[in-house]
This record gives C-alpha cells, structure tokens and sequence, in this order.
C-alpha cells in the first residue's frame, strides 16, 4: 500500500510561486506513474502533469505548460510540484496521485494524497 503525504500549498499573489511536496512511502514505486491533479471549486478534478517514477519521463497540461515543473527525488521517495507565474485560476485543492500508468482519467490512480490547498489572490 502507497501513502502519501502533500504539503506546501498556501496563499500566493498572481504571478508569485509555490512548491509543493509529495512525500510517498510504503511499496516501491519502480513501476508507477506518479501524478498532480487540482480541484477547484466547484469543479472536477483536473490533471496537472505526471512523471514516470524510474526515467523521470514528464508531461503536463497545456494550461500549466511552461510555468508548472514536476520532479521526484528517488532516494527520499518525494515527488514535486514548481508552481511559477501562479494566476487566480490555479486556485485549486492540489492531490498527487499514484497509478499503473499515465492518464488524465483520475480513477486510473490507486493511492492519493489528501490534497493541499493553493490559493492566488488577484
């Protein structure tokens, strides 16, 4: 069984940054996708970006594109999230998320985090 553990949200102003932390234990994630997803209110939740836990293979969303980086630490077992030039639509519960293989479906992914609030203030 996977646990994780976000951390890092926080309030922001538009065009500020933010890290967030993944911290994951428990099996070996040698053979998983590891993900970002946000939800925002109101709305469901949406795929940030993954990366693949062993090449460090990444891919985002084109709303995050360019301004979003995801990376992993394979020796601490953390994952990452670099959130730059943040605007107030990235207002969201951010999760990350651990699954088989990539996919902008979130019920593809067996083991999530209880999220992380970010907030952009305009």
């Amino acid at each position: 069984q996977i646990r994780l553990v976000e951390s890092g949200g926080g309030l922001v102003q538009a065009g500020g940054s933010l890290r967030l932390s993944c911290a994951a234990s428990g099996r070996t994630f040698d053979r998983y996708t590891m993900a970002w997803f946000r939800q925002a209110s109101g709305k469901e939740r949406e795929l940030v970006g993954t990366i693949n836990w062993t090449e460090g293979y990444t891919s985002y969303a084109d709303s995050v594109k360019g301004r979003f980086t995801i990376s992993r630490d394979t020796v601490t077992n953390a994952m990452y999230l670099q959130l730059n030039s943040l605007q107030p639509e990235d207002t969201a519960v951010y999760y990350c998320a651990a699954g088989p293989y990539a996919s902008i479906q979130a019920k593809t992914y067996v083991a999530w985090g209880q999220g992380t609030q970010v907030t952009v203030s305009s």
